[in-house]
């Protein structure tokens, strides 16, 4: 049987319409296009419902064969979410008070799709986390409401069947997949305590000691959390608004694990700055980080954190993996060129690099083998439309909107997990009348006073650093202590050579004894100043080997490192005065 052809959804000021997927990218057939504007769509987890508001009324139908599944009366709708089985249909619209209620009325709400009746009307004044969350099976669903958790089994929404008993939980994520369901809280840290993140399997959810894992950590304002897609570990990605050392724009980022085993670590990153973007492979097995200041490195890492394979350096702040799992997009969007680096992540080699400028959206289609990528209003106001693209960089299918209207929306149809295989990574471009767009090759910039001389190494603003395997085919997987164990006589090693390189010096006086090895000046006191000094540049070399061994230093340690030239200035000064 072939696999399904997925739908595209396109909603902007000319109206909402579904197109047949590439790579023809026509009207489809069962669908009449409303000429209205949405305010949002969605399709449900499967994708057999389609449902979006024009500003009259909510429609869900079926995108098989167009037919009208429920219609409801809400035209101020502002947010649509279907359940993970399709059966109940949520609807947010911003909460307002009203001259009859001092309260105001209940402005989320939850919808029977087969029957089209209200099952439950709730309070959700914010934005943030609006739509409950379910388990897969719809068994469990769960709201935060107040600082706190509340659980409805079986979709029953008149009786909360259990409470998350924790104060001030700010966060949460539930995990994908069946029974038993789990889910990670995050609870910011006050006056002082760290801030912390825990899993639970419920319906064990009282106290510390019932949590799976558990890490703290400080410098947290928010967190992102992310599940992979086996419900095994989650990643959580904290960050502060303002970067206390002055050293990034973006605040500061740091990157946790935890294990439902219990394991929690903090991902060493190699190069400081930002982190961007953080993406689970569907296997499961394995991540990867876009991170550092401009150009960003991109690494993937296993489960123990420990990096397999670096992407080096390049101008980045995105990762998209395909729905298979086979190929990872590393993308440069936003400030960015729009540069796209396509790789085949079993063999770790580059099948493409098209350059999309000025997308502002990019999405893998289901059947892993097509991306969107799209310009949208009102991130940029110009330049509206959408392309479709083979991974391979070819250009399908390009859409612009006319003059005076706008895009704001493309969003691929969803389908089941397996409905569409892995197929075999080609290199060679896809056949396309629109030709592939191949970023060009770039040199770095160069001052108008060096460009009529020969190009250097000196002459670059950065280095650049090429991919490379983190994990040579043979090599023992090393756990954390015993890498950190085999850098440290990495480098004592490295530092005992040197010492032996260097030539003993030449005196005409007599041998000295190791006891009389240092040079008395004949003042005690200047003697001491000498012995101090020497201590601290010792200290700050053995810190420099560190950092050559790949080690992340502290900010006081790197504070220590930059006060060399004034010791050694001391040093020169005491040792001309003996």
């Amino acid at each position: 049987m072939a696999p399904p052809i997925p739908l595209l959804a396109v909603r902007g000021s000319d109206g909402t319409s579904l197109l047949c997927g590439p790579p023809q990218c026509e009207p489809h057939f069962a669908f009449q296009r409303d000429p209205r504007p949405s305010r949002c769509v969605t399709f449900s987890r499967d994708g057999t419902l389609f449902s979006w508001c024009n500003g009259q009324k909510v429609s869900v139908v079926k995108p098989s064969d167009g037919s009208t599944a429920s219609s409801f009366e809400l035209p101020k709708t502002a947010l649509l979410g279907f359940s993970p089985l399709g059966s109940i249909l949520v609807t947010w619209q911003p909460y307002s008070k009203t001259a009859d209620s001092s309260q105001g009325d209940a402005n989320l709400q939850l919808w029977d799709v087969a029957s089209g009746q209200l099952i439950k009307a709730l309070y959700q004044k914010k934005v943030d986390s609006w739509c409950p969350s379910w388990s897969e099976d719809e068994k469990i669903c769960v709201r935060s409401v107040n600082n706190e958790l509340h659980f409805y089994e079986n979709n029953d929404f008149n009786a909360i069947a259990n409470k998350l008993h924790m104060q001030k939980v700010s966060d949460f994520e539930v995990s994908p997949g069946g029974q038993p369901s789990k889910v990670a809280v995050y609870v910011p840290g006050s006056k002082g305590a760290p801030s912390f993140v825990r899993l639970y399997q419920y319906p064990v959810l009282g106290g510390p000691t019932a949590a799976l894992a558990n890490k703290s950590f400080f410098k947290a304002d928010r967190v992102s959390m992310q599940w992979n897609r086996k419900a095994t570990a989650v990643l959580v990605t904290a960050s502060t608004e303002v970067d206390k050392t002055g050293a990034s724009y973006y605040g500061e980022q740091t990157l946790h694990y935890l294990g439902v085993n219990g394991e929690t670590a903090l991902v060493q990153l190699p190069k400081n700055g930002p982190i961007y973007d953080v993406a689970w492979s569907p296997n499961s097995a394995e991540f990867c980080v876009v991170y550092g200041f401009m150009p960003a490195k991109a690494t993937i890492f296993n489960l123990k954190c420990d990096p397999v394979f670096d992407f080096g350096t390049g101008p980045r702040n995105a990762a998209y993996y395909s729905p298979q799992g086979h190929i990872l997009v590393l993308a440069g969007f936003g400030n960015l060129r729009g540069q796209m680096e396509v790789w085949d992540v079993k063999k770790y080699k580059q099948v493409s690099k098209p350059q999309a400028p000025d997308a502002t959206y990019f999405s893998w289609c289901p059947d892993g083998e097509h991306v969107v990528t799209a310009t949208c209003s009102p991130r940029l106001r110009v330049s509206n439309g959408f392309k479709i693209w083979h991974y391979t960089g070819s250009v399908l299918h390009q859409w612009d909107v006319e003059a005076g209207s706008e895009l704001w929306e493309v969003q691929w149809q969803s389908f089941p997990d397996g409905c569409f295989p892995e197929r075999p990574i080609k290199y060679q471009a896809a056949p396309s009348q629109l030709g592939t767009t191949q970023a060009p090759p770039t040199q770095a910039y160069r001052p108008p006073a060096l460009r009529h001389l020969p190009a250097t190494a000196s002459s670059k603003l950065h280095e650049e650093e090429p991919p490379q395997n983190m994990r040579p085919a043979g090599e023992k997987v090393l756990s954390k202590s015993a890498l950190k164990n085999q850098k440290k006589r990495e480098a004592k090693k490295a530092a005992k050579q040197e010492a032996k390189s260097e030539p003993e010096p030449q005196s005409d006086s007599a041998p000295i004894s190791n006891s009389q090895s240092e040079m008395s000046s004949g003042d005690p006191e200047m003697d001491k100043k000498i012995k101090n000094l020497k201590k601290k540049l010792k200290a700050i070399e053995e810190l420099k080997e560190q950092q050559g061994a790949g080690k992340v230093l502290q900010k006081n340690q790197l504070e220590k490192m930059q006060k060399e030239e004034q010791l050694l200035k001391e040093l020169s000064e005491l040792q001309v005065t003996q």
